[in-house]
């Protein structure tokens, strides 16, 4: 060929390089068809570059399409569409065409290990890398440290990978050592992950430094974070969009939003702030570190193209505030909308959202989506979403079929349905969860045992609590915090035992706290014991001045001994530190459709059906034996959970179930007034309060009035 006919081949061939470089598909696809018409000479090395274009441009079946064109492909042939698939997550096409290989080498093996690496399919990749080893194959760094990832959660098949990178001298290379890093961080293993980065000396690059940094984050320890960001920015390294997003995860474990407000500030100068990992790590921090919702929405609105990672950050941020629920479902929905397919992390936040709405219809419709999503991985999570959420709306029935059909259960899991049971007033159930729990080898954690102990001292389980307690420290070496001497104080209290109880308080081995206290101070409400009542209240102030809770408990104790002097005395006080008492908040839902009533409503537009409707209803309780446990009968006739249950009596057929949920404990009159209902219109009424979940049927509660 003479030096006329080779200058159009060269220029050809370097006008195909800039088109894949670039990414120039309309213009790769015009050479294409020249080469096609045979205007360019045809050869494997320009056929394997039109497989490479196509891969670059994410057109997976035109590349096939030219890999069948070529008639003698080579080895760059198979590997240029190994990775092309590789990319697509595709790695079981990828390893049909592996299999076509007359002789893979190294890139073949490593394309298709880090494929399935990428996939989290274990076995396979691990499978490849033990075949080159049998085949005598000399590794490299990027063999190990996609061995490394494929290993993922197998701690012990990591150790036994970074023996191996030890032993033969891969250990040197700066790829393995990053990986072990980021993947004995992410099991857990910190202190391995340490040792790791302290053993690479000055073999250090920029990725190891921002994959330690990641890992302190992963561990809430922020300090340790922030302090080796500034060591990095002082040895002038690059650091990277995740680290950034990292040291906003150190400020957030650390709730230092001032801190955080300064490097968004740093953020801003640098050009940094408008990136979607930076967006979403500022977001999570202002969302819960008190810096407001607000806020996020600016973040959010200065990034050009979120993605789905920001999208779920939004929503998780709306989701964590019992208040902003229905923002997180708009947000949700408007994702959708943008063209963005939820994934696990959507669901679970909205499936949140929707506990916290506790709208069973709303729930069930997010449910039906999960099902017709293709989640592929951590499906688990979900479902465990899922089974708080029925549990949260009262359906223990759906929130069982959920447990049972699932085909894997985690600690999560049964902390779930247990808190569910406990929740509900199902003791048995939740003691028999527990104990399959330990046959199926799942280890229990703190909140199983603070479940346990809630289902007892809601049933009066005063053995079974002991036991439990007494349990979690001697078997499974978890030392009983605040919450769990709650649980004792409050079932201790509750059976009548306060002097016990008392006692259980001085020997804690830290300060009890409002939480300690507070239970003490309720079970003096229940047994009627004034003298410890006030002394547990002066503690629950002394605490927490602007608690309303021991001002009101304090104020009904006296009023029912008729002390009326004590009473004003408590009030005066409440006035002067100026504390407020919650206002009672009830909402049901009707045709889908939410109605929120409070104390004392006045501005609901059928109030006057209510009224009347309630007038005559409280004639006919009154006919049954009903006797108003009040102070003021004008002010507990008016609770917001009564005028619920009225409309939801008016709004609905007869013999149709009502749920009604209460932003407050429900008092004494309201229990008695809802179970007389219950007999009276043959309902069943269920009422979720601050608490716990009471079932009215036929005159009776579910919690059997031990609450």
């Amino acid at each position: 060929m003479n030096q006329t006919s080779l200058r159009p081949l060269q220029d050809f061939t370097h006008l195909l390089k800039t088109c894949i470089s670039t990414r120039d598909l309309f213009t790769g696809k015009t050479l294409h068809t020249l080469y096609i018409k045979h205007l360019i000479p045809h050869s494997t090395y320009l056929s394997n570059h039109f497989i490479l274009l196509y891969s670059k441009c994410r057109r997976i079946s035109a590349a096939h399409t030219t890999f069948n064109t070529i008639p003698h492909p080579n080895i760059f042939t198979f590997n240029t569409i190994i990775s092309a698939y590789a990319k697509e997550s595709q790695p079981h096409i990828a390893h049909q065409l592996f299999d076509q290989i007359p002789q893979p080498d190294i890139v073949s093996y490593n394309t298709l290990i880090a494929a399935y690496a990428d996939r989290g399919e274990t076995r396979p990749a691990i499978d490849l890398f033990v075949e080159m080893r049998e085949l005598g194959f000399d590794m490299d760094g990027f063999t190990f440290s996609a061995a490394v990832t494929a290993a993922c959660k197998d701690v012990k098949l990591i150790c036994q990978l970074h023996k191996l990178a030890i032993s033969g001298g891969f250990i040197a290379y700066s790829s393995v050592n990053n990986s072990l890093i980021s993947y004995y961080s992410k099991n857990g293993l910190l202190g391995e992950a340490e040792c790791v980065f302290e053993h690479m000396g000055g073999n250090k690059d920029e990725v190891t430094w921002n994959s330690m940094i990641v890992a302190y984050s992963q561990h809430r320890e922020g300090l340790k974070a922030l302090a080796l960001y500034w060591e990095m920015v002082n040895m002038d390294l690059r650091v990277d969009i995740f680290t950034l997003a990292s040291v906003l995860t150190a400020f957030t474990c650390l709730e230092d939003l001032r801190g955080g407000i300064q490097f968004h500030c740093q953020l801003i100068k640098k050009g940094f702030n408008q990136n979607t990992h930076v967006g979403s790590g500022l977001i999570d921090l202002y969302s819960k570190c008190g810096g407001g919702m607000l806020d996020c929405e600016k973040v959010f609105a200065e990034i050009v193209e979120p993605d789905l990672v920001l999208w779920n950050t939004m929503v998780s941020g709306y989701s964590q505030n019992d208040d902003l629920s229905e923002e997180a479902l708009c947000c949700f929905i408007q994702m959708q909308r943008e063209g963005y397919r939820p994934d696990d992390c959507t669901f679970v936040c909205v499936i949140s959202a929707s506990s916290n709405l506790s709208s069973p219809n709303q729930g069930k419709q997010i449910h039906c989506l999960a099902l017709k999503s293709d989640i592929p991985s951590n499906r688990i999570s979900v479902n465990n979403a899922l089974i708080t959420m029925y549990s949260k709306c009262g359906n223990l029935k759906d929130a069982r079929k959920v447990f049972d059909k699932m085909p894997e259960h985690n600690t999560v899991t049964f902390n779930s349905l247990i808190t569910g049971y406990a929740q509900h007033g199902f003791p048995m159930e939740a003691l028999q969860l527990f104990d399959h729990m330990l046959e199926t080898n799942v280890t229990p954690t703190s909140i199983t045992f603070i479940s346990i102990l809630s289902v007892c001292a809601h049933t009066g389980k005063v053995k079974e609590g002991r036991e439990h307690f007494r349990l979690m420290t001697d078997k499974f070496g978890i030392e009983p915090e605040e919450e769990h001497f709650s649980c004792m104080i409050d079932l201790l209290g509750r059976a009548g035992q306060l002097e016990e109880a008392e006692r259980l308080i001085e020997s804690m081995p830290f300060n009890p706290g409002t939480v300690g206290w507070g239970a003490l101070l309720g079970s003096c409400r229940t047994h009627g014991n004034l003298e410890l009542a006030v002394k547990a209240a002066e503690q629950c102030l002394l605490l927490d001045p602007s608690n309303a809770a021991p001002y009101v408990i304090l104020a009904h104790m006296y009023a029912k001994a008729n002390k009326w002097e004590e009473v004003a005395t408590v009030r005066k006080r409440m006035r002067n530190n100026r504390v407020k008492k919650n206002p009672g908040c009830s909402w049901i839902e009707i045709n889908k459709k939410i109605h929120v009533f409070v104390a004392e409503d006045s501005s609901h537009p059928m109030l006057n059906e209510i009224n009347n409707y309630w007038e005559n209803l409280l004639n006919k309780m009154k006919q049954v034996g009903y006797v108003p446990d009040v102070v003021r009968d004008d002010e507990n006739a008016r609770h917001s959970e009564k005028l619920a249950v009225v409309f939801g009596l008016l709004s609905t057929k007869d013999g149709e179930p009502l749920y009604v949920v209460k932003n407050l404990r429900i008092c004494n009159d309201c229990h008695n007034a809802i179970k007389i209902i219950s007999g009276l219109t043959r309902r069943e009424i269920t009422v979720r309060d601050a608490r716990r979940f009471h079932c009215f049927k036929d005159g009776r509660c579910s919690c059997g009035d031990y609450w």
